[in-house]
């Protein structure tokens, strides 16, 4: 593998991790009792989600077209004699 793929793998990795840590944050931010649930906060909550799955979805499809391109070369268990 490139090092410049390894980076970028790497990049993706923390954006999805931060996007699903900001989503952790806003779920279980405290409110006071007796407050209305906060709309704001469930779509802040919601658009985090969002962009996790869509960086997952855009990780998967460059790592395929990497592959494809022969950036990467796969590893592991051979299938064949």
């Amino acid at each position: 593998m490139r090092p410049m793929t390894k980076v970028l793998v790497g990049v993706a990795f923390l954006g999805i991790l931060g996007s699903l840590a900001s989503a952790l944050f806003f779920m279980m931010k405290p409110r006071q009792p007796g407050d209305a649930d906060d709309p704001a906060r469930a779509g802040r909550m919601m658009r985090a989600l969002a962009l996790r799955v869509g960086l997952s979805v855009v990780l998967f499809i460059c790592v395929l077209i990497a592959w494809k391109l022969g950036y990467i070369q796969p590893t592991g268990i051979s299938s064949g004699p």
